[in-house]
């Protein structure tokens, strides 16, 4: 069966034992090569398709990772579902280290650096992203964290700041007053792209420590050590979704079939195709 999920995340998930590595793929796209080959594997006998977000061996920055051009590729190899795997600093109290947050909604505080839309120089479109996160993948993947004992909250936001530098203490507190839940790098454009792109996109938010508006010091080596048990989690997780979602499909509805406004006589041979590969 073709693979229709991807998985965007880090090490801990491409290097996991049980993972049967069929073929890497390198895959053209207009805006560009993506921050890593998209790895198709197998788990159980169900292929899926592996980015790594930051290119092996995390070359890329938060800034630099080339999100347009993976979430193209993705959509090129056919992927209809993707799981963002994510290491994030909690604003709240009750997210401790090793807490998976499931997502609802993204705060973006990024410092427009990064391209964040498929649709320019000549074709104007416009997605919803009110509701970023597809409720029925989420729902799934919280329903295998309970299964497997991994310590999860379902809902809550995610604000995404440029980096790579951490917050500020003054920071840190003025996200906890936006009601932020925790906080990262990545997540966005990719999961505002996703939709762009037609793909259901939910986020498992692994948190590795408290940010710093929590008056206790965290070292590097600290934030390390949880992040490799959170691989091991994640893992478990992964183990178990992947088959999952490939047997039982989710639901979903693309909310980027109407998106595009432009007089379709005035878009290029280039647009054209994009529109074409986006709205498939």
């Amino acid at each position: 069966m073709k693979p229709i999920i991807g998985v965007i995340g880090g090490s801990g998930v491409y290097n996991m034992d049980a993972i049967k590595i069929i073929k890497e793929h390198t895959v053209e796209t207009p805006f560009g090569d993506t921050t890593s080959k998209i790895i198709e594997a197998e788990i159980e006998n169900t292929s899926f398709f592996f980015l790594a977000r930051h290119g092996k061996g995390h070359y890329f920055n938060p800034s630099e990772v080339n999100y347009r051009a993976n979430i193209y590729a993705l959509k090129k190899m056919g992927v209809q579902y993707i799981v963002s795997v994510s290491a994030v600093g909690s604003l709240k109290e009750e997210y401790a280290p090793g807490t998976f947050v499931l997502v609802d909604q993204f705060i973006d505080w990024t410092k427009g650096l990064r391209k964040r839309s498929f649709f320019e120089q000549g074709m104007a479109g416009h997605v919803s992203v009110a509701n970023p996160i597809e409720k029925s993948l989420q729902m799934l993947i919280a329903k295998v964290c309970e299964e497997t004992k991994v310590k999860f909250a379902v809902n809550g936001s995610y604000i995404c700041i440029e980096g790579p530098q951490f917050s500020t203490k003054a920071e840190s507190n003025i996200y906890r007053s936006f009601g932020a839940s925790v906080i990262g790098m990545t997540n966005v454009p990719e999961a505002f792209l996703a939709k762009e792109a037609g793909i259901a996109y939910a986020t498992i938010a692994m948190v590795t420590d408290y940010d710093c508006w929590k008056e206790e010091h965290c070292t590097v080596d600290e934030v390390v050590r949880v992040m490799k048990i959170n691989n091991v989690q994640v893992q478990k997780v992964l183990l178990k979704l992947i088959p999952e979602l490939q047997k039982n499909p989710v639901p979903f509805v693309k909310e980027n079939q109407y998106a595009v406004m432009t007089d379709p006589s005035l878009i290029n041979e280039k647009n054209r195709a994009i529109m074409q590969m986006l709205t498939m």
